[in-house]
């Protein structure tokens, strides 16, 4: 992946910690143009954190990330929010806001970030919902949403000011079998219509590895595997194969470090 030579982000040496905890070890990473990449891992490992430093939220200690030319945490406040309307977010559990409707849900980023009348921004929303299918559904509050509809309405939202990049948090969590595929074919196929880069971050290998066109794998703070979904599908690598085919021990162990058992159930004099 990273012989791809047009490269909308580029992220070197990257290194983060949470006081004493140390998250991102010199994280190496390049995502091309265009590609809808994977970024997974089991839970805590860095991958919600990498969406906030490529976003700008968090500042990294060491090391940089540079999307579209400009290395993020050196812009300025107005610069860096410049940046961000090239983002569009998909947050876990979709993230709406729950007392306005799904029209205004959509029409909010529009409201916000553009002088547009309320025609063509009506025309807009929906034309957005439209291509997830839930054109039907603009009046109604998100607590009528079924948990699929309502990641869907969050993915019409993310694409609401054409981004550059889309970004999804555990896009595929809590779902059923149809609300799965659903999202999976739509991640697909509004990043192939709209032309732009996606990231996926997640722990669900068998859904982005239907979607995807690389995958990359985070374990103790750095990138320890990465390639398109045949390659990481044939890897005999023990840390892949543990994702892969949802082993319960392996390099991810099952049992967190401690002190020996009987050590624990020592029964005092």
């Amino acid at each position: 992946m990273t012989a791809q030579t047009d490269t909308l982000i580029e992220i070197s040496g990257l290194q983060f910690s949470h006081g004493s905890l140390e998250v991102l070890k010199g994280l190496d990473l390049a995502v091309p143009r265009g590609k809808v990449v994977a970024i997974l891992g089991a839970s805590g490992c860095g991958k919600t954190t990498l969406l906030r430093l490529i976003g700008g939220q968090l500042r990294p200690a060491a090391g940089h990330v540079r999307v579209d030319g400009q290395v993020i945490h050196e812009l300025n406040t107005d610069a860096l929010y410049e940046m961000r309307r090239k983002m569009g977010m998909m947050f876990q559990q979709g993230g709406l806001f729950t007392d306005l409707s799904t029209f205004e849900n959509i029409a909010f980023p529009m409201r916000e970030r553009t002088d547009l009348p309320d025609e063509l921004i009506h025309d807009m929303v929906l034309m957005k919902l439209h291509s997830v299918g839930l054109r039907g559904a603009h009046p109604l509050m998100p607590s009528e949403l079924s948990g699929g509809m309502a990641r869907r309405v969050a993915l019409s939202r993310a694409i609401a000011m054409d981004p550059l990049l889309i970004m999804y948090d555990e896009p595929f969590s809590g779902l059923d079998p149809i609300s799965l595929t659903q999202i999976g074919n739509l991640i697909r196929g509004l990043n192939d219509a709209l032309g732009v880069t996606s990231i996926v971050v997640t722990y669900d290998v068998a859904e982005s590895l239907k979607v995807v066109d690389y995958a990359c794998f985070i374990s103790d703070g750095r990138i320890v595997a990465q390639g398109t979904p045949d390659e990481i599908r044939s890897s005999t690598d023990p840390f892949v194969r543990q994702f892969v085919d949802g082993l319960p021990d392996g390099p991810v162990a099952y049992h967190m470090p401690a002190r020996p058992l009987a050590d624990d159930f020592a029964l005092t004099p």
